[in-house]
């Protein structure tokens, strides 16, 4: 038996790509999940397959740049679940685009989510964990947390703010025995490349090599597997996964 049979995780982004595939797996292990996206349709579909799996999950719509609907989803996760164990901070945007192009809007958008999504949702948890001294939280990055790209200047602020983040709550929470990860990918096929309006970068994505093997989301759920289930004591601080392939 999985050490999350039973736990109660919350997964923010779960719609599509990573957080879809991290929420089947949490399922499959024994977790209750709770589905948490703007796109209820789709929620209520993955919230379905697990049910038919055998699983328990609960779909909540749920914009992570409104505080209220971030506290909603917690209240409303611990009402029908009870206390919360794990939150996966994954819900992000990569509308990536060169800074010549003022994207303003796009820029303030990105910071919203990557970044006060992330807050909002630490926030919303953090009081109960420490109060139980026990919880984990996963705050997915990426490896443009690492490193800066042209095109992508704001988003790897975002993620640089992340890492950021994840480190000084990790310092924070280790004395009530709370742990915190960073999930740091390379390219993944996901939906976030849909999101890019600059021409420029969209290009970029184009030439890759034919022979590239990008990540997929699959990948990345069993690295959250892989922190969440290591035992008590051990706390995977970060892991950083790129397809073999690619080289920044």
């Amino acid at each position: 038996m999985s050490v999350l049979s039973n736990k109660v995780a919350i997964v923010t982004g779960a719609s599509s790509g990573i957080g879809r595939a991290t929420a089947l797996a949490l399922a499959k292990r024994g977790a209750r999940v709770a589905l948490a996206a703007r796109r209820v349709d789709r929620l209520d579909e993955l919230a379905g397959e697990i049910h038919a799996g055998g699983g328990k999950a609960i779909a909540v719509q749920c914009d992570v740049t409104a505080r209220d609907q971030v506290e909603a989803l917690v209240a409303a996760t611990r009402e029908t679940f009870g206390p919360i164990d794990v939150l996966i901070n994954n819900a992000g945007i990569m509308p990536l685009s060169f800074m010549d192009a003022c994207k303003v809007e796009e820029w303030t958008r990105t910071v919203d989510v990557n970044v006060q999504g992330v807050l909002y949702g630490v926030g919303a948890v953090l009081k109960e964990m420490i109060e139980r001294r026990s919880g984990h939280i996963v705050n997915v990055s990426s490896v443009a947390g690492r490193k800066v790209f042209p095109g992508g200047a704001v988003y790897c602020a975002t993620k640089f703010a992340v890492h950021a983040l994840s480190e000084g709550l990790r310092q924070e929470l280790a004395g009530f025995d709370i742990r915190v990860t960073t999930i740091a990918p390379g390219l993944v096929t996901t939906e976030l490349q849909d999101s890019i309006t600059d021409e420029r970068v969209k290009e970029r994505f184009r030439n890759l090599p034919e022979n590239f093997e990008a990540l997929t989301s699959e990948d990345i759920a069993q690295s959250v597997l892989y922190a969440l289930e290591a035992p008590a004591h051990v706390c995977v601080n970060e892991v950083l996964i790129r397809p073999t392939r690619q080289e920044m």
